[in-house]
């Protein structure tokens, strides 16, 4: 149990200040310093492709935290600075500044970057979404207007689609599988999603493999590899992100599609926590290791990444969450909460797709996993309580015949 010496966080952004707020609200009264990439105090990242992109937020509302209040937190914070290697033995941890930190605990918090396709040209134009400064340069060119064509179907992507033809650009959006969200909701409610775009004039085209993108010193356009080119002043590509876990090569940590964690986010090495988009952890809910890639886990996990690095492995708490997302399309709120395969059995419960107000369910196994809303949140919470109770699939359909003869 560490309750003084020097503890670092590494990775500034959301999970990172949650867990610096839970070591301060847990009582560590030792050195407690907090190292950040960025240089901005941390944001809210979900309204950089929404609210912030369309205009109608300012970057300041989107702080997580009053620059004033970071003094409460009693806290050495160091913006703008990348961790380099970690050397978990010597339990030391080099910078890209040449400086260095030892620590009696780590929390590792560096969260994930955006992938990019093979080959891509360093042309104007073409944009990645990840931070404030990428939603910045990608609203400076929306407001430039012209042809936007968005790479990847993504919760992201589509956010990015939806916000550019509500201020009136023209938009394409090119996904390589068959239909949006497949992996994330399964192809019978990503086709759902597709139809919401489609409607709103959304130019979605699926199984659409980009070959190359064209252009002199700036982006015209893009080749498909059925020879298919479409004209493009902007192109935003979002085809998911990776962990930042490169500076850990050589830590004696094991690193694998994450930072691999317990159930208590303790990582191969005692005193070392991971949170975030960074940790796979065992999600003993759903008896499995994952990584999640969304708001609600980063607060979550920073939360119990803090705690339990001070109570230590005997006195930790298991992370159990039903993961969970939201996300912001046209005048739609899509909400999921759960745990799917692709291919799990879907039933729409309440409502109806083609009025784009329902709920529906999913089934692994014998055993409800998830749980997806479209504009109609009243239901999302009660779904998810059934999941965390290990609700069967004939019980958690007897529960649905209920509350529709309610």
């Amino acid at each position: 149990m560490v309750r003084h010496g020097q503890i670092v966080v590494v990775g500034a952004s959301l999970a990172g200040l949650r867990a610096s707020e839970a070591l301060r609200a847990e009582g560590y009264e030792g050195t407690l310093i907090l190292v950040g990439a960025e240089q901005e105090l941390a944001y809210d990242r979900p309204p950089l492709s929404k609210e912030v992109l369309a205009g109608a937020w300012e970057p300041e509302r989107t702080a997580l935290r009053d620059a004033d209040s970071y003094g409460e937190l009693d806290l050495e914070l160091h913006l703008g600075r990348t961790a380099t290697h970690l050397d978990a033995s010597a339990r030391q941890i080099q910078f890209d500044d040449d400086s260095s930190a030892t620590f009696d605990g780590l929390i590792i918090a560096t969260g994930a970057s955006p992938r990019e396709l093979p080959n891509t040209p360093p042309l104007d134009g073409i944009h990645t979404l990840r931070t404030l400064s990428d939603c910045l340069a990608i609203r400076a060119a929306f407001e430039a207007g012209g042809r936007v064509v968005v790479v990847g179907a993504g919760f992201i992507g589509l956010e990015v689609a939806a916000t550019a033809q509500e201020r009136g650009l023209e938009v394409t959006v090119l996904e390589a599988l068959a239909t949006p969200l497949e992996r994330a909701i399964g192809p019978a409610m990503g086709a759902v999603c597709a139809d919401l775009h489609s409607r709103r004039g959304v130019d979605l085209r699926c199984e659409a493999l980009v070959d190359e993108f064209l252009g002199g010193s700036r982006v015209e356009g893009v080749r498909l590899a059925d020879g298919v080119e479409i004209g493009a002043d902007v192109v935003v590509v979002g085809v998911g992100v990776a962990p930042n876990t490169g500076w850990l090569e050589g830590s004696g940590l094991h690193v694998e599609n994450g930072v691999i964690c317990d159930a208590q986010c303790a990582t191969s090495v005692p005193g070392i926590y991971a949170a975030g988009d960074v940790a796979r952890w065992y999600n003993p809910l759903f008896e499995e290791q994952m990584r999640v890639e969304h708001w609600t886990n980063a607060a979550e996990q920073g939360l119990v990444a803090g705690t339990n690095l001070l109570r230590g492995p005997e006195a930790g708490e298991p992370y159990a969450p039903v993961p969970s997302f939201w996300s912001d399309q046209f005048e739609r709120k899509i909400q999921f909460g759960g745990h799917i395969d692709a291919s799990d059995e879907v039933r729409v419960v309440h409502g109806d797709p083609d009025q784009e107000r329902f709920v529906a369910i999913y089934r692994h196994a014998d055993r409800l996993a998830g749980v997806l809303t479209m504009s109609w949140p009243r239901h999302f919470v009660g779904y998810s309580r059934l999941i965390a109770e290990a609700t069967t699939w004939d019980d958690a359909l007897a529960h649905a015949a209920e509350v529709e003869g309610a």
